[in-house]
């Protein structure tokens, strides 16, 4: 199958035993009904894709039954965990954490429902190990409960089953000179959002952070930079996004040629999403396009 067939939101790509493996939000509509689950792909070049497999189906009780939405999956020690947000009844929507014995699944619940804050509604849990090899959960608190959209950092247990200390919150959306209030039409509210969190270490070793919200022409993608090198920050944002016409909620990853790469979705319209891989260069002061 050809990436341009795929329906997908929020691609994520993990490199592992010389194959691609493309998570994402697939449910056809991840806006209404309940949630399906998450299927994987895999391939070679980026292009080309056997699946869909069935990576995760919510067990029979379990908490989250809508808006399953953009899984990462990381490898550690021989096991594979995925992070990814959902929303149920009588829970706000948080990031939960699944593990598997193989990077295609099946996931299986592994915290005790979100890790997020239990009375905050979030999305887009990432995961990040500083470098004195503590695991971090880096997350964004919704503008849709808090007007101007944060992203936010905790800590993680070693095993990765639960969060062990309070968030933190690292920055606002409108921090960015190039975020611009969104309006949604079912809570009826306008604000800054925060979505797509990801973090990255240059080869120099500065700490980066890409991130999404809505610019001046449509949803963006753009960066912000760790002044001490670590996730607490504090984090100045680049003078104008990244991707600017219609894509976002990325990561970064680097091919099998070394190349380091942007993994995104554009458009950003229900049901014309496809993954977009970019080729990306490190600057002295960030990141840029090659292509």
């Amino acid at each position: 199958m050809l990436v341009a067939d795929i329906q997908i939101r929020d691609p994520f790509i993990l490199k592992h035993g010389g194959l691609f493996y493309m998570y994402g939000s697939t449910d056809k509509d991840i806006w209404r009904g309940n949630g399906v689950g998450f299927d994987v792909y895999t391939g070679q070049d980026l292009v080309n894709w056997d699946g869909p497999f069935p990576a995760f189906r919510p067990p029979e009780g379990f908490w989250g039954t809508r808006n399953f939405w953009a899984p990462e999956v990381f490898a550690c020690k021989n096991e594979f965990f995925m992070f990814a947000s959902f929303i149920g009844d009588g829970f706000m929507r948080g990031t939960a954490i699944l593990k598997s014995e193989r990077p295609t699944g099946p996931f299986l619940p592994w915290s005790r429902g979100a890790v997020t804050p239990a009375n905050w509604m979030c999305l887009d849990g990432t995961l990040h190990i500083d470098e004195s090899g503590e695991p971090w959960i880096v997350f964004c608190h919704e503008w849709v409960q808090v007007g101007d959209g944060t992203v936010c950092a905790a800590r993680l247990s070693a095993d990765l089953s639960g969060a062990v200390s309070e968030p933190v919150k690292l920055f606002s959306s409108s921090e960015a000179v190039w975020s611009r209030k969104a309006f949604s039409p079912s809570n009826n509210i306008e604000g800054y959002v925060t979505d797509g969190c990801f973090l990255h270490r240059m080869s120099g070793g500065k700490l980066l952070m890409i991130w999404s919200c809505i610019g001046e022409m449509g949803y963006c993608l753009g960066y912000a930079v760790s002044e001490s090198g670590h996730v607490l920050g504090p984090w100045k944002q680049a003078k104008k996004p990244l991707f600017a016409e219609d894509g976002g909620h990325g990561m970064i990853f680097r091919d099998f040629e070394d190349r380091l790469m942007l993994a995104m979705h554009s458009p950003n319209k229900t049901p014309n999403e496809r993954a977009v891989f970019v080729g990306l260069e490190e600057t002295a002061d960030g990141l840029r396009l090659t292509n």
